[in-house]
């Protein structure tokens, strides 16, 4: 779980900075990140950390300086890697709709591979190569129609997702690949969906795409790696949810390797951030209407979207201590949807004026956050070395309206 307020003064950086407010603790991204080195140390992966779940140039920087390469889905998502100091030549680039110029980009910076998740990318990642003198390197990634028993916005592994090359259709897909002068064909890769706390789906899913590695070397294709993506979750909810053995999945994923020369690739996000990072929001008003309490927040939907997108849960805790009683509350923000809502008939100590920090919000709330309704994107700070540093400032809406062409 996110870091309490015993640990850190919450109340503290919210005077300084202000509400809504991301705090990252940049201790527990490195032992999150530790805990993949320790589970899976006899294999030695290469850990590309998933840019989406948080961009910030700062979380970036971090992980590139404990040696992570990066999962990227987008180019400007590979500018943030370089501008953080990330080696281009440890990226993988995911994603279904890869742009011409983000080919050509991605090219000309030298990145690790292209995950391919289409025919059609086959052949416009080999033309552009072709016309700017590159060999590309790629991976294809294959859908290998599991249910990763996630919620449904969140699953990528099965025939009806968007995502990847069936593997009915993947020895076919990898034959065409592998006929193309401008490419290389240096992997396989599989990603079945996100927060993941069973990971037996990852094990199916990885002994399938194995036997798939085993057909294609027998057919003279040999591979370099293999991408097992990511997926694996973090507790929101303490109550209800147990923390996934990352160990007993890497005695797994060790076993089926074990007479393969393949080097492993994972791509973690969520997991090395979600539990780094909190918001902070305070409490505007406490509204009764026909019996029902709602605490109206000065945080939105526009700052952290999982509970609208996904119906998740996030822990919130009162921080300001003046012995409220408990109530039963909708905790809501000021957008005009009525999906604007981080929890719902929660119980809760808290009135107007009170701080509330809301847990578990490291991994796809900044990375998520929208100016819907004309808010201003809310400032992130890093607490380092018992220092706490600004990464971002506050939006203000001078510099939100900056960019438009009002009509004269």
């Amino acid at each position: 779980m996110s870091q309490t307020s015993d640990q850190i003064p919450y109340e503290a950086l919210a005077e300084r900075f202000g509400t809504p407010l991301y705090v990252y603790n940049a201790d527990e991204l490195t032992r999150a990140h530790e805990r993949y080195r320790q589970a899976f140390a006899g294999l030695d992966p290469l850990i590309c950390y998933a840019v989406k779940a948080n961009s910030n140039l700062s979380i970036l920087r971090h992980f590139a300086q404990l040696g992570c390469g990066f999962d990227i889905v987008s180019g400007g998502e590979l500018a943030r890697v370089i501008a953080a100091g990330g080696d281009p030549a440890k990226t993988v680039f995911s994603g279904v709709g890869k742009s011409r110029d983000e080919i050509r980009d991605a090219l000309e910076a030298g990145i690790k591979c292209f995950n391919i998740e289409s025919l059609p990318e086959i052949d416009r990642i080999e033309a552009i190569a072709a016309i700017s003198g590159h060999i590309a390197p790629v991976s294809l990634r294959i859908n290998p129609n599991i249910n990763a028993q996630t919620h449904p916005y969140i699953s990528t592994g099965l025939r009806d997702n968007k995502f990847g090359i069936a593997i009915d259709q993947a020895e076919e897909a990898y034959r065409y690949a592998a006929s193309r002068p401008h490419l290389r064909v240096v992997g396989i890769d599989c990603h079945i969906g996100s927060q993941l706390l069973d990971l037996s789906p990852l094990e199916e899913a990885c002994a399938r795409i194995l036997e798939l590695a085993d057909r294609l070397e027998a057919a003279g294709i040999r591979l370099e790696h293999i991408d097992l993506g990511g997926g694996i979750g973090i507790v929101y909810d303490e109550n209800s949810e147990r923390e996934p053995d990352l160990t007993a999945y890497a005695q797994t994923v060790s076993r089926l390797l074990s007479s393969r020369s393949l080097k492993l690739l994972l791509e973690p996000g969520r997991s090395l951030c979600g539990n780094a990072g909190v918001l902070l929001t305070r409490v505007e008003y406490h509204k009764r209407h026909h019996g029902k309490n709602f605490l109206i927040v000065d945080a939105a939907m526009n700052d952290l979207m999982r509970p609208a997108l996904y119906q998740a849960y996030h822990r919130i805790e009162t921080l300001t201590r003046r012995g409220q009683p408990e109530i039963t509350a909708d905790i809501v923000g000021p957008v005009c949807e009525s999906s604007d809502f981080f929890a719902k008939e929660r119980t809760i100590a808290a009135t107007e004026g009170d701080l509330l920090l809301i847990h578990s919000a490291g991994a796809y709330a900044s990375s998520m956050a929208s100016n819907y309704n004309t808010r201003p994107r809310a400032a992130e700070v890093l607490i380092e070395n018992g220092q706490a540093r600004l990464i971002r400032h506050r939006e203000n809406i001078k510099a939100m309206l900056a960019a438009e062409l009002p009509c004269l």
